[in-house]
């Protein structure tokens, strides 16, 4: 339970330091490195990173792209997923079950932008049957973090503070 904690703090703030989740935890700062170590050596800590205002950067539009393929054999599916590691407006990329194979993403400036994105680019490739777009509105929630056993984290911030 304690690498949950650490998982919690951690995600909600990256740039906690290794005293101040000792601190938190009521363990030694030698005791949490090693656990942030194995952690991150384990592959429950992916990486850091800073979360960004996108309407401040100029990409202003989100579009949740749902794409159909023509076949679907597994050469054909790995080169979609090659292709779409070189598109960076696509900022996520699933591969899916029921009506359509892939949901993508895309963050751009503007429609003009996504129109040169899925004309120019995504339309053009190879084995695409079908393409449909939602743009989003307005973002009403969004969470970066996983919600990990809040009871027993919400207990040990309770008893530390």
């Amino acid at each position: 339970m304690l690498d949950m904690c650490i998982l919690d703090i951690l995600q909600q703030d990256a740039r906690t330091t290794n005293k101040e989740i000792a601190a938190k935890l009521g363990k030694s700062v030698t005791a949490i490195f090693e656990r942030v170590k194995r952690l991150e050596a384990e592959g429950y800590i992916l990486g850091y990173t800073a979360v960004l205002n996108k309407h401040k950067l100029g990409n202003a539009l989100v579009a949740y792209t749902s794409v159909t393929l023509e076949t679907h054999g597994h050469d054909r599916l790995s080169l979609f997923e090659k292709s779409m590691e070189g598109f960076p407006e696509v900022m996520e990329c699933y591969k899916m079950s029921g009506q359509f194979d892939y949901l993508l993403k895309v963050v751009v400036a503007d429609m003009e932008a996504y129109d040169q994105f899925y004309s120019g680019r995504l339309s053009k490739l190879d084995n695409i049957r079908k393409i449909r777009s939602l743009f989003v509105l307005a973002e009403t929630k969004h969470e970066f973090g996983l919600h990990l056993k809040m009871d027993f984290i919400n207990k040990i911030e309770n008893r530390t503070k």
